[in-house]
């Protein structure tokens, strides 16, 4: 074989290890979305349905119900319980199977998730800045930006479909999934420093130390430039960028399979 048919299979390697780190990644991310998702509708929905609206409180941090706060508590519940049909309409998108088999589910689906994903925006901005549902004011800040890079990133998605761009519009789809799972990410961050750590390292109890500031700042930054660097490998002509960038995807699903292990069963389970 001479040496100039070489680069070729290694190039073909390379795409394959990035293409697979990819998949790996979602099929973690899909089981821990999968459990919040389920959370959502095991503590606040049954909550929520059997009108034991205190309840909401069961969980610790953050009070959702606050008695006679009427709009405020309705604003709580259908964020909270909307982050479940954000949440599963998101991972449809991310299905190409669902896209190309059945186009129709994908649309309505993909509408669903842009048109909640900018209400979950919206009152995120309500419940942090008027109603003061937050730990900190450093996590506030982050709340605020993420809901901007929402909003941006969500409406560009929906343009690019409208005006049928859709390579452009799937990966600003993307993007915006990676923002609205920031609060996903943020839990699984935590639990992930946690377990890694051995304890609440740089950490306090209302998200104000070094640790923390990354984590919520973090929680969505971090996936977008995961995100950004998959986007630039795969288009790269070079095997050295994909296996670099394989490497570091590879690297956060076995971080995100620690923390999503940490949710359950630390951070959700016992509530249950």
């Amino acid at each position: 074989m001479s040496s100039h048919s070489s680069p070729a299979p290694i190039g073909g390697a390379a795409a394959g290890a990035l293409r697979w780190a990819g998949i790996l990644w979602f099929v973690v991310a899909a089981i821990g979305q999968a459990a919040f998702v389920g959370f959502i509708l095991a503590f606040y929905g049954t909550r929520t349905v059997a009108g034991n609206y205190a309840g909401w409180n069961d969980k610790p941090l953050i009070d959702g119900y606050i008695a006679g706060d009427a709009v405020g508590n309705f604003v709580f519940a259908a964020h909270v319980l909307l982050a479940s049909v954000v949440t599963f309409a998101g991972l449809m998108q991310l299905v190409p199977a669902i896209r190309r088999a059945v186009p129709a589910l994908h649309r309505w689906t993909g509408r669903t998730f842009l048109i909640v994903a900018g209400f979950m925006a919206l009152s995120g901005f309500w419940l942090t800045l008027v109603r003061g549902t937050s730990l900190s004011t450093v996590s506030s800040a982050a709340i605020v930006v993420d809901g901007v890079l929402i909003l941006i990133f969500g409406g560009l998605a929906w343009q690019h479909a409208v005006k049928r761009r859709f390579d452009q519009h799937r990966l600003w789809a993307m993007r915006t999934f990676m923002a609205v799972s920031g609060v996903w990410f943020l839990r699984v961050g935590i639990m992930g420093w946690v377990l890694v750590n051995q304890g609440p390292v740089g950490m306090s109890n209302n998200l104000s130390g070094p640790a923390d500031i990354v984590l919520v700042f973090g929680s969505y930054l971090i996936p977008l430039g995961l995100l950004e660097l998959y986007f630039r490998a795969g288009r790269s002509a070079h095997a050295a960028p994909k296996l670099l960038t394989a490497a570091l995807v590879l690297v956060a699903a076995v971080f995100t399979a620690i923390g999503v292990f940490g949710t359950i069963a630390l951070m959700w389970g016992p509530y249950l």
